[in-house]
């Protein structure tokens, strides 16, 4: 076998392991909410009493001192963020101090605020059910200092700012005494449950709509469907409809480009017995941001029959200047696409997303639009790699394999026929496979960065088919002693390629 052949397969054993799940936020680096300390995570924080409580073990403390913190519960959790604040203004976003690890395996220092080292938070979605950290008191505290803390169970189950023990200097009168376990009150946008299903009704004539398949009826649970429909006599919000398989998650996204990439997206998410609905950002082929419903009313699903539906209205345009979301009266590819969710987490789709196949002004005149999973150039790509392996290239071994008693007196063009042949179908093989591997570099404007393990394997495919005419350049005359070892690379190499060519398809 050639060296090329070791390494491609050593290669591919390794990225074969990868895993598809998309974590957000699971390595604890959460200091973009430092202010907030609510996890970007879709649904709210619980309203219910936590299971988790912090403690300290002093109620007084003096410029420069240090003061163990402890956070532990009832039940395991995943994540967390913990800070100290002025207890006289817990709504300031301040932090207060400097913390010092004591298991920097289990626990990371944040900057918040520009304040090296001010805050406290998980380093992976391991459970655990205590942790334990030192805080050190600055020579310009406040008089009062108390610790807020954001539990994480798990992706859509977690407590936002937990208050904890107050402690103060020494000779300062102490504040009055707070509860630690009611937690702060997070505004949420009201649910309702949709009355009935959806219906394409009115589809081109009232609203616009993309389904996939075409023509397919919303209350199929196969069916995904999104339909928007402006309100108001100024056309001042939209109305979004979307439905899919209740598996998961179903989502849709606007887009200035058929690039994933820096799109607005909606999503509907199943967690347990009920739908979170929210909108995020995505940028580049990453986990969606800033997951909230802020921006979303009137939000309503269903979960029926196999099928989840969810409705929201949004203004045609944010009046916050600071806002992701970009504005309805623009025209935008839309991106519809669905996955599995775990805990209200999803998960990497493992299609591609529907594409449509033209711009859509989103409060334009209704139209029933059409998308496709497949660019063209995406398209090409698969049909010349199908060409070139499945056909051209498995011919040509076919008849260096067993052709080559055959028309043992014929000759063309001065070599025997089935040398010509596999020759001929081989040096094809190799000029579709560099021409399939050059389009997608076309399309994508460089290295696909969040593919999977195909790039690798296309890389791989390339690598052993370039190295087979060289190989037949410099291959020693019939006679040759070591023409035996040729004969081994020279099929070893052709048949490693077929192999690896034949499992896009598998993998895929």
């Amino acid at each position: 076998m050639s060296p090329v052949a070791v390494p491609c397969l050593l290669l591919i054993s390794i990225l074969g392991f990868q895993c598809v799940p998309i974590f957000c936020y699971s390595n604890g680096k959460v200091s973009k909410v430092c202010g907030s300390m609510v996890p970007h995570h879709s649904g709210h924080g619980q309203t219910s009493p936590s299971p988790y409580h912090l403690q300290t073990n002093t109620t007084t403390f003096s410029p420069n001192d240090r003061i163990q913190v402890i956070l532990s519960g009832s039940s395991p959790f995943e994540g967390f963020l913990l800070q100290a604040r002025d207890a006289a203004s817990p709504h300031s976003a301040a932090t207060i101090g400097t913390f010092t690890l004591t298991n920097p395996g289990m626990t990371q220092l944040l900057t918040c605020n520009s304040h090296q080292g001010s805050a406290v938070s998980h380093t992976s979605v391991v459970t655990k059910t205590e942790v334990v950290v030192i805080w050190n008191a600055p020579a310009d505290a406040p008089s009062h200092v108390q610790f807020f803390v954001s539990v994480v169970a798990h992706y859509s189950k977690f407590w936002v700012k937990l208050p904890g023990p107050i402690i103060n200097e020494h000779n300062a009168t102490p504040l009055p005494t707070q509860s630690s376990t009611t937690p702060p009150l997070i505004p949420v946008t009201t649910h309702s449950v949709l009355p009935g299903p959806f219906t394409s009704e009115g589809c081109g004539q009232t609203k616009s709509c993309l389904l996939d398949p075409p023509g397919c009826d919303p209350q199929d649970s196969q069916c995904l469907f999104l339909s928007m429909t402006t309100e108001g006599p100024d056309q001042t919000s939209v109305r979004f409809e979307l439905s899919g398989p209740a598996e998961g998650y179903v989502a849709f996204a606007l887009s200035w480009d058929t690039m994933m990439g820096n799109d607005d997206v909606y999503l509907c998410i199943k967690d347990g017995d009920s739908v979170s609905v929210s909108a995020a950002f995505v940028s580049g082929r990453t986990y969606p941001e800033d997951q909230s419903q802020a921006d979303l009313s009137s939000v309503s699903w269903r979960l029926a029959d196999g099928s989840m539906q969810c409705q929201f209205s949004r203004p045609v345009k944010m009046s916050s200047p600071e806002t992701r979301r970009f504005s309805l009266d623009q025209e935008y590819f839309l991106f519809l696409a669905n996955g599995h969710a775990q805990h209200g987490k999803i998960w990497k789709h493992n299609r591609q997303p529907l594409i449509s196949t033209e711009k859509k002004l989103i409060i334009g005149p209704p139209e029933v639009l059409r998308g496709s999973r497949g660019p063209i150039l995406l398209k090409i790509h698969g049909a010349l790699m199908l060409l070139a392996w499945m056909v051209t290239g498995s011919v040509g071994t076919v008849i260096a394999s067993f052709y080559k008693p055959d028309w043992p007196h014929k000759t063309l063009f001065g070599q025997k026929v089935w040398f010509q042949l596999h020759r001929g179908l081989m040096m094809l093989t190799v000029t579709l496979t560099i021409a399939a591997f050059c389009l997608p570099f076309f399309y994508r404007k460089g290295w696909s960065k969040h593919a999977g393990v195909h790039p690798y394997l296309g890389c791989c495919v390339l690598a052993l088919s370039l190295t087979q005419p060289i190989m037949a350049v410099m291959r020693p005359s019939p006679n040759s002693r070591r023409r035996f070892f040729f004969n081994w690379a020279h099929a070893g190499v052709g048949y490693v390629a077929e192999i690896l060519a034949g499992w896009f398809y598998w993998y895929e």
